[in-house]
């Protein structure tokens, strides 16, 4: 008996062995470590779609952001994200909108950085020091003058789950925005219009088309969210009267009702800033989309039209985010989708 354990447990350890030089070595295949990688000493000066802003002064947008550092009964970091600031803020301004920062507490708001997650803008804007006196010196909401603004942006992150949902000044900015002006909001940031009412006593969302961070997408990554946040987004919106409209995860997903934008998550938030622009009466100025675009454009039509369709489009794009792709083949492998997780690291490896 003790030789067959014994020999069981050599075959047991070749076999781990195998499987670990194999992970390996696919590993070293992916070439990870050769792909390129934003520059944190990026500048403003070198985003090149603000060379081509409109010079007309069109008027000011107001982005609100979190001032919640931690939450919930673990206390676990809350904050806003960065990324989610930084894309709309430069969108606004090339076209022609001077962007005020907001928060509940005023002064600087805990900001969430995912290293992983940068691009090219999002350091722009940490090497910006006209944005960061802005970030560090936010106006407090109890302190915005809503009739200087022609739209509001809710900014999304943790935070936002906790400060702005049922924010008398929220609401005080919504409406006074809302009639005449553009209301957006991106991933989290949507909670910021959950118990907004109109003059009417209905609520700002009822009947109206719009999306947030799903409850597939977040029980997905936060299992424990009910228990941290006190609702799910999706949930609240619905019970709220809203046609919420979810995409498939972590995908952009920005939908338009009228002068109300929304966005489903992070990877949003470039078509929800452009969407806003639009919604202002203006076509937006041209921008080269980026890798992360591009990865986000093929998976759509992964999800939709299948692979076969997907490889078609990616013949003729431009370069798309290897690791964008490769993350929905590892989350397509968390829920055992064994056919998306292999399908997806083909369109990853071309």
């Amino acid at each position: 008996m003790i030789k067959k354990l014994l020999r069981a447990g050599a075959w047991l350890a070749a076999t781990l062995v195998l499987l670990a030089a194999g992970g390996y070595l696919y590993y070293r295949s992916l070439d990870l470590d050769q792909l390129p990688r934003a520059n944190p000493q990026f500048a403003v000066a070198d985003l090149a779609y603000l060379k081509n802003a409109v010079a007309q002064k069109r008027g000011r947008i107001l982005a609100v952001v979190s001032s919640t550092e931690r939450g919930g009964p673990a206390m676990k970091r809350a904050g806003y994200e960065l990324t989610e600031l930084a894309r709309a803020y430069y969108v606004f301004q090339a076209n022609g909108y001077e962007v005020d920062i907001a928060s509940p507490k005023g002064g600087k708001p805990p900001e969430r950085i995912d290293l992983d997650d940068m691009g090219d803008a999002d350091y722009a804007f940490l090497n910006d020091a006209a944005a960061q006196a802005k970030v560090v010196n936010s106006i407090a909401l109890a302190h915005v003058d809503a009739r200087q603004y022609a739209a509001v942006y809710f900014v999304g992150g943790k935070g936002a789950m906790y400060d702005l949902p049922d924010n008398p000044d929220v609401a005080r900015i919504v409406n006074e925005i809302a009639g005449r002006g553009v209301v957006g909001a991106v991933c989290h940031g949507p909670a910021a219009l959950l118990g907004v009412k109109l003059a009417s006593g209905k609520a700002l969302v009822a009947g109206r088309r719009m999306t947030a961070f799903t409850n597939e997408e977040e029980l997905f990554l936060t299992k424990d969210a009910r228990t941290r946040f006190g609702f799910l987004l999706e949930e609240r919106a619905v019970a709220d009267g809203a046609r919420f409209v979810a995409g498939p995860k972590y995908i952009d997903n920005t939908v338009v009702d009228g002068r109300l934008v929304t966005g489903q998550n992070a990877w949003s938030t470039w078509s929800v800033a452009e969407a806003m622009i639009a919604a202002l009466g203006h076509r937006p100025v041209a921008r080269e989309r980026t890798a992360e675009e591009v990865s986000l454009r093929l998976l759509a039509t992964y999800y939709r039209a299948g692979l076969g369709a997907a490889r078609a489009e990616q013949a003729v794009l431009p370069r798309f985010d290897k690791m964008m792709v490769l993350m929905h083949s590892v989350v397509a492998a968390m829920q055992w989708r064994a056919i998306d997780a292999v399908n997806l690291q083909r369109l990853a490896n071309g």
